[in-house]
């Protein structure tokens, strides 16, 4: 018999309905037995390394580089919950072609520009909640002292020989292209030109004596890395298994000086400066305290967008291989954003700002939407309307109005997190108490496995689908109607003892997505910094007093762009709109 059968009826009625159920029909529920007090996840590794790619300063920074950022953040704040010590690296990749262009177009000395966009990312990641130990630059001396030493090791070992390259280059995106790299294609004026496959962006023949790497040795080692399914998710792996088995051909690794002077000269060869990718792809090794001391090497997981995974599954293994060093042992691989279902560029006009939005939304907003919305093995959409809908529905209604139910000095005059009366569980209670919490207690172990496969959005769905049973729940038991009799008054402090404690999992669970709305949550709830933890995750029953917090989870957005009022939340999903 569920509560809402046995809480509709009058007090008398209900005494009598609960004695006469429990002789007939309910048997005893072992349920604090049944979880167990002590548990940890499968196969934690002693230490957890997680990357983003350096990020380029040709240009301030967008909502497709924070979403790679808030993936890792992410990853990196649950291993901190598993107890796990992590390293978090970020940082931004400052020498080419490219920013020696755009800083000659400003009129401005490089590291100057270098300097300015690269605190621009420092600012975003600092609203943002990034949560990273290091923040790296390739203009710092501590760098360069490793890509020399990088440079000298492969030199030394015979992969790195003095040869002439001939073929196109795409400025743009750092990158020298085979035949089959490029297409045929028609500029705004109308003009035949060759652009990259890939990113669509023109290239350049070129040719010059430079040093070239014998990354045409590689490829069955490759192949077989590969095979150990290192890319995350699987569907990404394919273009790189169709390069290698194309054929893999030696790869310039230094540019003429008269063509690039800003980056780092080769060691014993001032006309020529190392390519910006070998020189990028060693902050890895860099934060890792390469060649000294590398206790954090390999890396657990590189975290890229798909439009760079050739240099991180092709490139940097190789390079790796050749000098005798361990190979990262995941990369999570993320496609882009689109902004209303077009590519965003500067031409259109509609690049998404991160700041501004986060204005708008916060950044716990942001992040939640960028995440829940977010399917790292396809293109996302980013709509402002989407975002307003998505939050309100989620933040706003299931998860912040559950929690001022249950806080309001109405229902909860006490203001405490009330201990769970066992007996009348065990006994008495109806079956939906138990249900709930059964399954609320395998949820942390579900959302484990989502947010270690690197899939978050999967664990979001979990959660919410737990808080909106829980908001079900709630309203079915109807606790404002149990007051007066001493039974009422029990059967409501175990309704609202389920309640909260669902809240308390959730909060949990969410810190790494929402770090400071589940701050909040749980400070409300009377949970203590130091009872936020994986092994905390396991039944509570502590009455507490509840915390001083006054503010809402989440403010409802009213407002869409130019004044456009909305009141109806609905659920939706990532195909909506």
């Amino acid at each position: 018999m569920c509560r809402i059968l046995l809480t509709s009826l009058r007090p008398k009625q209900f005494l009598s309905t609960l004695l006469t159920t429990s002789r007939r029909s309910w048997q005893p529920f072992r349920y604090l037995c049944a979880i167990p007090t002590e548990r940890g996840p499968i196969g934690l590794p002693d230490n957890y390394f997680i990357t983003t790619p350096i990020f380029y300063v040709n240009a301030a920074p967008h909502i497709g580089h924070l979403y790679t950022a808030v993936l890792a953040d992410t990853v990196s704040r649950w291993y901190k919950v598993l107890g796990v010590p992590v390293t978090f690296t970020t940082g931004t990749d400052e020498h080419g072609l490219k920013i020696q262009q755009a800083a000659a177009a400003s009129g401005i000395d490089p590291r100057v520009f270098c300097d300015d966009v690269s605190q621009k990312y420092v600012d975003l990641f600092r609203r943002a909640d990034i949560s990273c130990t290091d923040f790296i630059r390739t203009t710092e001396d501590r760098h360069t002292k490793a890509v020399e030493h990088f440079w000298n090791t492969l030199h030394q070992k015979g992969y790195i020989y003095s040869g002439s390259y001939e073929g196109w280059y795409s400025v743009a995106d750092e990158a020298f292209l085979s035949e089959n790299q490029v297409k045929d294609a028609t500029n705004s004026e109308g003009k035949s030109v060759k652009v990259s496959v890939e990113s669509g962006h023109p290239v350049e023949w070129t040719k010059e004596n430079n040093y070239m790497f014998r990354l045409s040795e590689f490829g069955p080692r490759l192949t077989e890395w590969l095979d150990k399914k290192v890319i995350r998710p699987s569907n990404m792996e394919g273009r790189i298994r169709k390069s290698i088995k194309e054929g893999l051909t030696d790869l310039s690794v230094s540019r003429q000086c008269e063509r690039l002077q800003w980056g780092i000269p080769v060691p014993g060869d001032n006309t020529q400066t190392i390519y910006v990718w070998l020189d990028a792809l060693v902050n890895y090794l860099t934060v890792s305290g390469y060649p000294d001391n590398m206790s954090t090497w390999p890396a657990s997981c590189h975290v890229v967008g798909k439009d760079i995974l050739l240099f991180h599954a092709i490139y940097w293994p190789a390079f790796l291989m050749a000098a005798d060093l361990p190979l990262p042992k995941n990369i999570l691989c993320h496609s882009h954003w689109l902004a209303n279902n077009e590519k965003m560029s500067k031409s259109k006009g509609n690049v998404i700002d991160p700041i501004t939005r986060m204005q708008k939304y916060t950044s716990d907003g942001l992040r939640y939407f960028l995440l829940r919305m977010g399917v790292p093995g396809s293109d996302g959409n980013y709509n402002d309307l989407k975002v307003m809908y998505c939050l309100n529905s989620e933040l706003s209604n299931t998860f912040g109005n559950l929690l001022n139910r249950c806080v309001g000095e109405a229902l909860n005059p006490e203001q405490v997190f009330p201990q769970l009366d066992t007996e009348l569980l065990n006994s008495h209670s109806c079956l939906a108490d138990r249900e709930l919490l059964e399954k609320l207690y395998k949820l942390p172990d579900i959302v484990d496995r989502h947010y270690r496969e690197f899939s978050i959005y999967k664990g979001l769905d979990s959660i919410m689908e737990q808080l909106r049973d829980t908001n079900l729940y709630m309203q079915e038991c109807r606790p404002w109607d149990l007051t007066g009799i001493t039974a009422l008054q029990t059967n409501r402090s175990n309704i609202m003892y389920v309640v909260m404690e669902n809240l308390r999992v959730c909060g949990i669970l969410l810190q790494p997505v929402a770090p400071n709305i589940s701050s909040r949550l749980l400070t409300k709830l009377g949970i203590s910094e130091h009872e936020r933890g994986w092994m905390d995750l396991t039944p509570q029953n502590t009455k507490r007093d509840l915390g001083p917090e006054k503010r809402n989870l989440f403010r409802r957005i009213t407002k869409y762009n130019d004044g456009y009022v909305f009141s109806s939340p609905r659920l939706i999903n990532r195909n909506s709109l």
